[in-house]
């Protein structure tokens, strides 16, 4: 997953367009979430949450190849 697909993921949770089916999975997390641990079989994982600006708001995203999906905190109020 690149950053500008990432870029895209996030636009479109940020306008809470719902992704087609067959696509990506986006999970939210809690706000001002920076790492969040992935855990799969009793194995976890730390997905690092990178920073994306959408729609004036800062968010914080990251992908899981083990699960194909892409992890969004709201890192901003405004």
């Amino acid at each position: 997953m690149n950053e500008m697909q990432m870029s895209e993921i996030v636009e479109q949770f940020s306008r809470k367009v719902e992704p087609v089916v067959g696509q990506i999975k986006v999970t939210r997390l809690p706000d001002f979430k920076t790492v969040y641990v992935e855990n799969i079989d009793e194995i976890g994982r730390s997905i690092i949450l990178q920073e994306f600006k959408a729609n004036g708001k800062t968010y914080w995203a990251g992908y899981s190849p083990r699960s194909e999906t892409v992890f969004v905190s709201q890192a901003s109020r405004d």
